[in-house]
């Protein structure tokens, strides 16, 4: 879920608004899809993504029960391939304060189970009866990490983190003050060793827009970031995804005016001149230990948002 959609919310849920508390809903994510809503598909598809790399099988749309008619954005696959969250809201027309009340906008949850994915749930990350607007999910091990709007940030939108803790995740806090503050960490990444993390912000030092930026883990707390010049540009670059393995940088990137995935490879001198992927609305890479790599990607007519879908493309085994 990209950062701008939360900056209309955060008044709303940082001071209450005067709104009512309301216990935990149960509610679909159809039932708050609008009846006017078209589901996209390929053949309908003005825009679609285009791939630039053999590596990888053509981009396809996950089917359902995970894409729908609503938007399905900001996925991360875990390494096992197995778990996929992802964020969901049911009608891209509705602005985030809308978004914070409609019951079903959120991270989600699928698992595959026999080669398919189960329904999609939702992980609740807020206490009952209180406001959050919460995306840009990470997990690495038995911790998430997420972006979230709610009462008591430091700014805007701040990073938190929760536990899975007997089947379920739990224990949400800040993610504090070294990494909202200090750091000024946007969505992020952190490697598998648990020692660098990855991000994106608009820092003075950047080359325009936003840079990815990486900070070293010092004792219990993160270093100052470092600009990661050479996959950055004076375009947004952002969204970064580390490998397990830790030789491949993903993130996205505007490229002829639309976001597109890009990966820089390591090497023994750093990272190598980022190579372009995916292009055309394409963003937000997450990849499993096979190299399948998952995105979202946007459905625009016109110049008019219709609705996002999560898509996967398939590394080819090698020859």
């Amino acid at each position: 879920m990209k950062l701008r959609f939360f900056l209309t919310a955060f008044i709303l849920v940082a001071l209450g608004a005067g709104c009512e508390e309301r216990a935990r809903p149960s509610v679909l994510r159809s039932e708050r899809i609008p009846n006017d809503a078209v589901k996209q598909t390929a053949s309908s598809d003005a825009l679609p993504p285009i791939l630039h790399s053999a590596e990888w099988e053509k981009p396809v749309a996950l089917l359902p029960p995970v894409n729908t008619a609503g938007a399905e954005d900001s996925a991360f696959i875990t390494p096992d391939g197995a778990t996929l969250y992802f964020f969901f809201t049911p009608d891209v027309r509705v602005l985030p304060e809308g978004q914070v009340l409609d019951d079903v906008t959120g991270i989600y949850e699928a698992h595959l189970i026999d080669g398919a994915w189960s329904e999609p749930t939702r992980v609740w990350l807020q206490d009952s009866g209180k406001l959050s607007l919460d995306g840009c999910e990470f997990v690495l091990g038995d911790k998430m990490w997420f972006c979230s709007v709610r009462a008591g940030n430091a700014r805007e939108i701040d990073i938190w983190t929760a536990e899975f803790r007997n089947g379920r995740w739990q224990k949400w806090q800040s993610a504090g003050a070294n990494v909202n503050t200090d750091v000024g960490a946007g969505e992020l990444h952190i490697t598998a060793d648990g020692q660098e993390m990855y991000f994106h912000a608009d820092k003075i030092g950047g080359k325009g827009g936003t840079d990815i930026w990486v900070s070293q883990k010092d004792g219990e707390e993160w270093g100052a970031p470092k600009n990661v010049s050479v996959v950055n540009s004076p375009e947004t670059d952002g969204w970064p995804f580390i490998s397990e393995d830790g030789n491949e940088l993903w993130f996205t990137r505007t490229y002829l005016g639309t976001p597109a995935i890009y990966r820089s490879l390591k090497t023994a001198d750093g990272w190598s001149q980022p190579e372009l992927i995916v292009s055309q609305f394409a963003g937000e890479p997450t990849l499993d230990r096979d190299g399948n790599l998952y995105f979202t990607h946007h459905y625009f007519r016109d110049g008019i948002m219709l609705e996002a879908d999560i898509y996967v493309a398939k590394r080819r085994a090698k020859p």
